[in-house]
């Protein structure tokens, strides 16, 4: 998906900081384009305002942050703390921008492992915290898939 095209150059930089959507968007439209949940995407994000991404943003960085403690605690990725917050993960998601079910989400925790770009971006806020963060979230699908 592109950069929200209602924003200014410098609202994105506001918001997104060194990360430029609109470098990425080729690549994931090949991906997912055409897709329900990249249809569903787009036609969510693009009546968003700036307040609307500063919430989605500071909800995501919230959650990330907590599942970086929750490592540093030395908790366990199956364990109910870790695997409630890939379930509020999941919800932010389908909350913002598409129905995330747990086959979704499970692909979207691999991800965060096998694409070093993501391993990069999400292990900056704590080493090993993208491997952590794909055990909860496929510990919290065989836990609700059960």
């Amino acid at each position: 998906m592109s950069a929200p095209a209602n924003l200014s150059a410098e609202e994105r930089a506001e918001l997104f900081g060194g990360f430029d959507p609109d470098e990425h968007a080729a690549e994931a439209e090949r991906r997912w384009g055409g897709t329900q949940p990249w249809t569903e995407s787009a036609r969510r994000t693009a009546s968003y305002t700036k307040e609307h991404w500063q919430r989605f943003t500071a909800e995501a960085a919230d959650i990330s942050t907590r599942m970086a403690n929750a490592l540093r605690a030395g908790l366990p990725a199956d364990g109910e703390e870790a695997m409630d917050l890939a379930e509020e993960h999941r919800a932010h998601i389908t909350r913002w921008c598409y129905d995330c079910t747990y086959d979704i989400h499970r692909g979207l925790g691999d991800l965060y492992v096998e694409d070093p770009r993501f391993t990069a971006s999400i292990d900056a806020e704590h080493p090993g915290l993208a491997a952590y963060f794909r055990a909860a979230i496929h510990a919290n699908a065989l836990r609700h898939q059960a």
